[in-house]
């Protein structure tokens, strides 16, 4: 039975049970390198150029955390999942960055995913994956539909309020499907990449310290992906990045939800689309009277003690503009 490694890192926190139950339906054994640590991110910071974002600088460690553990790595090549839209650029190169960054890799699999070139959609990647792991087309094709409907009821769990792990323990049966929390007072949308939102320590433990200061958070993945290509759709020009169009369509939804308090957005320093998409959403927020909003850009030098204050500040204004 073939080892297969998967780095919790990137769109891991997107696409983590297809992909496991997708290999697992061919007979891999999977592997996932665990949460964001200190030595993991000090690992990627050594393998990593400086230009490179945090995110990427953690996907590094992880994958050092990982490659003497397995016989594979699953490095998929992801270019486009939607019709005239593209993954961030980073995310396009990242199999080959990787190649090129570290040494002693065991063997890629690296399918390449692009929904705007013929024979390069996701049945073309399937197979490629098949043959690789020396599978039957019959049994590729049986074990990602199976995949699918799991991860289709993996982003229903998200979308009824619980987080990407939360959802995770439930499918497994580790956990009841009781409501996640209770009502609180403030409510605040959280935007930005999901390995931004979700990686407890790239963001310094940001959800869970919201929560401590009694605010309930929505996030993205908790809006109908319906709900957020309306809104995004309401630009003059439509943007082509994929995560770009699901961040500005949350935040428009945010703007104009009653029950929305404020808005955090997470971005990563150095990510040219983050830069980009946080001008365009804080712009939106200093309109008319303006909207809370909090811009906070993550890299490996961000201190905690200025992101307490800094959040402790935020939380403070919407207790005093929902009390006045």
């Amino acid at each position: 039975m073939p080892v297969v490694g998967i780095p919790r890192a990137l769109l891991f926190y997107h696409y983590y049970p297809l992909w496991r139950d997708f290999l697992a339906g061919l007979g891999c054994q999977v592997v996932e390198s665990g949460p964001t640590t200190r030595r993991i991110l000090q690992q990627g910071l050594a393998a990593a150029v400086d230009e490179t974002c945090l995110p990427v600088k953690a996907f590094y460690g992880h994958v050092q955390a990982l490659k003497d553990r397995v016989d594979y790595l699953f490095l998929p090549r992801l270019v486009s999942v939607q019709r005239r839209a593209y993954i961030c650029p980073k995310l396009l190169g990242l199999p080959d960055m990787v190649r090129h960054s570290l040494t002693n890799l065991p063997p890629l699999l690296s399918p390449t995913i692009d929904v705007n070139r013929r024979g390069r959609g996701v049945w073309a990647a399937v197979a490629e994956t098949a043959a690789l792991l020396q599978a039957s087309s019959c049994r590729a094709w049986s074990a990602f539909l199976r995949a699918w409907r799991r991860w289709r009821r993996w982003q229903e769990l998200q979308r009824q309020g619980f987080f990407p792990l939360e959802a995770q323990e439930l499918l497994e049966g580790k956990a009841g499907e009781e409501k996640r929390r209770a009502e609180r007072r403030l409510r605040v949308g959280v935007l930005g990449h999901p390995y931004n939102i979700y990686d407890g320590y790239v963001n310094m433990g940001l959800l869970q310290r919201l929560e401590e200061m009694g605010v309930e958070v929505q996030t993205p993945e908790m809006l109908p992906p319906k709900t957020i290509a309306c809104y995004a759709r309401r630009l003059p020009k439509e943007l082509f990045w994929t995560l770009g169009r699901s961040v500005l369509g949350a935040a428009s939804h945010f703007f104009t939800d009653p029950g929305i308090d404020g808005i955090i957005h997470l971005i990563s320093f150095g990510c040219g689309p983050d830069s980009l998409v946080g001008e365009l959403v804080e712009r939106r927020a200093r309109r008319g009277q303006g909207f809370p909003f909090l811009l906070l850009t993550l890299d490996e030098h961000s201190g905690e003690a200025g992101l307490i204050t800094r959040l402790e500040a935020f939380v403070d204004t919407l207790e005093w503009r929902r009390g006045r």
